[in-house]
């Protein structure tokens, strides 16, 4: 943790495992049903491309193993706001080795 009492952001590469919350709107784009998709738990993504420190692109896959290829995804830091709509986010557990 920073001085500030800020967790500090993590650096994504290409490869690395995060939570994807997809919005109704994202769902329906993929074909995705919402009676797959537990709306309480995230779905499984990898990052595939950076473009900064909070935009990526993700390989996703829905509740079902579908594959949901996404692109310019928001990538939510630890100390960021919930954004609107559909984004990723850091594991629990990455964000807290990163504050240790």
């Amino acid at each position: 943790m920073s001085d500030d009492g800020k967790l500090p952001d993590i650096t994504p590469t290409i490869g690395r495992k995060v939570w994807y919350w997809p919005s109704k709107e994202m769902l329906a784009a993929h074909g995705v049903k919402m009676s797959q998709v537990d709306p309480d738990q995230p779905l499984d993504a990898t990052v595939v491309l950076v473009h900064t420190d909070r935009m990526v692109n993700l390989s996703a896959h829905d509740h079902m193993g579908n594959h949901c290829p996404l692109t310019s995804v928001v990538l939510r830091q630890p100390s960021d706001p919930k954004p609107q709509g559909d984004y990723c986010e850091w594991m629990p557990y990455q964000v807290k080795q990163a504050g240790d």
